[in-house]
């Protein structure tokens, strides 16, 4: 065993005298133990609620949308949709339609997000990580159905169950010149609600879902569209199959995964976690002045035993290993008993989900957590980084004793 480490060990494990050093060295210990902890919780935390988002915006989005560059829509033909639907790893296309609406139910109205799509939106479990009242359907030709989210429900003061009570959906168009008729001012149509969604609350107070020609007809777009959406195939790379598309489609339309869609969002997140994981740093960086404090009265009460070494033969570059490897100890025994600690609670929060959200219309009842074996990594980083700065000045002060003062 190395003799700096072994001395320093014994310094650690002495039994001889319980003084306030040792009692501090205790505390500097279960210090860099809970910032440890806190610190692999928290980011834990952060990672699972990042996954859930991802997990909840993918359940309602497709995993690519082509959108236009410029302008809010595009006109589409067979051919043009046939390209796209022939290229290699597309599944299935959706065409969308997505607008501001009017939308009024008895004596309640809001403004709505409409979206009317394709029929073959409802064959992607679009809703497979929600929750879904009533029926999932978009009605047949003649008999158009909708599909509303929880919160808009809310607002209009929705029932399902009554069958005489329909949707009015308004849209303004331009007016005519010389026309007094308010009616000429907007488009109208009626739809029966069908179903109630709930996945997300962006989602859930604005989206209404109807058939695309709903839309098309109520919004007179014709053969315009403002999105597409595609679902890879099994066994294709998203990356690969939107690089693909990238170049079948051209400067003018913009490819987009299900990241990049909400990319404001989760940067947003990542933000936050990598505030928190400063701030927590930070908490841990002032703990460590414990070990600064407990190193640096260890130097002083061992001046004499340091003096000894020196005379025996030591060199000064073995007093600084001696106190840089006590604080070393110290800091290394927080922090693996602070790193199990948090993989445990995290391990019982995924397992039992023991910390509710509190929350009871939410899609999930405890917090979710995720970890990551990068989060241990730069947690053991950041325990390293900090240990070193504070037992370096420490075990300076110590190589510096004098034999002839302390012998």
């Amino acid at each position: 065993m190395n003799l700096s480490y072994f001395i320093a060990a014994r310094y650690f494990k002495s039994k001889a005298k319980k003084n306030f050093i040792t009692v501090l060295s205790r505390i500097s210990m279960i210090g860099v133990a809970v910032g440890t902890m806190a610190l692999v919780v928290v980011l834990s935390v952060f990672n699972g609620l990042e996954d859930l988002i991802k997990g909840l915006y993918a359940s309602f989005d497709a995993d690519l949308k082509v959108m236009p560059v410029m302008g809010k829509s595009f006109e589409v033909d067979g051919d043009f949709l046939a390209s796209i639907e022939n290229s290699e790893g597309v599944a299935i296309l959706t065409e969308v339609i997505e607008d501001n609406a009017l939308v009024r139910y008895g004596d309640h109205q809001v403004v709505a997000t409409l979206k009317g799509v394709s029929d073959n939106f409802l064959g992607q479990n679009r809703f497979e990580k929600g929750r879904l009242t009533g029926e999932m359907s978009l009605g047949e030709e003649g008999r158009p159905e909708a599909i509303l989210g929880r919160g808009l429900s809310y607002f209009l003061l929705l029932d399902l169950d009554d069958e005489f009570e329909l949707m009015q959906v308004f849209y303004p168009k331009e007016p005519r010149a010389g026309s007094i008729d308010p009616s000429s001012m907007y488009n109208r149509e009626v739809i029966r609600p069908a179903g109630i969604f709930s996945i997300e609350k962006q989602y859930d107070d604005e989206y209404l879902i109807v058939p695309l020609d709903f839309a098309a007809r109520l919004l007179e777009y014709g053969e315009r569209r403002t999105a597409l959406e595609i679902k890879v195939a099994e066994g294709y790379s998203i990356q690969a199959v939107k690089d693909n598309l990238r170049q079948l489609l051209g400067e003018d339309f913009s490819v987009k995964d299900s990241d990049e869609q909400h990319a404001s969002l989760l940067m947003t997140i990542r933000l936050e976690k990598l505030f928190v994981f400063l701030t927590l740093t930070f908490i841990l960086a002032v703990a460590s002045f414990n070990i600064f404090f407990s190193l640096s009265m260890l130097a002083i009460e061992k001046k004499k035993d340091i003096a000894v070494l020196l005379s025996m033969g030591g060199t000064r570059r073995f007093i600084r290993a001696i106190f840089l490897k006590e604080g070393a100890i110290i800091a290394f025994s927080g922090a693996v008993a602070g790193l199990l600690l948090g993989f445990l609670i995290c391990w019982i929060q995924d397992r039992f989900g023991l910390v509710s959200l509190g929350v009871t219309s939410s899609i999930v009842d405890a917090y979710p957590v995720k970890m990551q074996w990068t989060d241990f990594l730069y947690t053991s980083l950041s325990v390293i980084i900090i240990t070193l700065l504070a037992s370096y000045r420490p075990a300076l002060i110590a190589s510096k004793v004098s034999t002839t003062r302390h012998l």
